[in-house]
């Protein structure tokens, strides 16, 4: 069965005639052939059901919408403290590479302690031979200058020995 339904307006017959109109083809095209019934509604009436429906409804409508707007902040909320939170992990990764870069330094100071010792030893022991070298090498001057001097003296001590002719006289 088929409804239509007529405002009864205070205005005048033009906008129920329109409002007629348009019910009549929405029945045509909701329900096809089947007979129509006419119904007229009060335009307070109307007023007074949409003013009810709207007092019912709108408390819960505007608890959910409050509702989303708190979760909406929430979200937003959590969404700055994971923010956060990555951001002190980035951190705390930045700190162990850099504990393990100090770490890393401390061996390589270490190392470079050892190899400074190893070259202060070195350098002694070098300037120890260089020494030992020139005092060696000073007391071969010695032995060859005195070896020189020997053979001088018996070259010498030769001379004299070589008989001489007596000159006459």
């Amino acid at each position: 069965m088929q409804m239509e339904v007529h405002e009864r307006e205070e205005e005048g017959p033009s906008s129920s005639s329109e409002d007629f109109q348009l019910a009549q083809q929405e029945s045509f095209q909701l329900e096809g052939s089947l007979p129509v019934e006419e119904v007229y509604v009060d335009k307070k009436a109307v007023e007074k059901l949409t003013e009810g429906f709207l007092s019912h409804y709108l408390p819960d409508l505007q608890n959910s919408k409050r509702a989303l707007q708190e979760l909406t902040q929430n979200q937003v909320v959590l969404l700055d403290t994971m923010d956060q939170e990555v951001t002190k992990f980035r951190e705390c990764n930045a700190l162990i590479d850099l504990n393990s870069l100090f770490t890393e330094a401390k061996v390589y100071h270490n190392k470079l302690v050892n190899v400074r010792k190893e070259m202060i030893l070195l350098h002694e022991k070098t300037t120890k031979l260089k020494k030992r070298a020139l005092k060696l090498q000073q007391q071969k001057q010695r032995e060859a200058l005195e070896k020189e001097q020997q053979r001088e003296k018996e070259l010498e001590r030769e001379r004299q020995l070589i008989a001489k002719p007596a000159k006459r006289t």
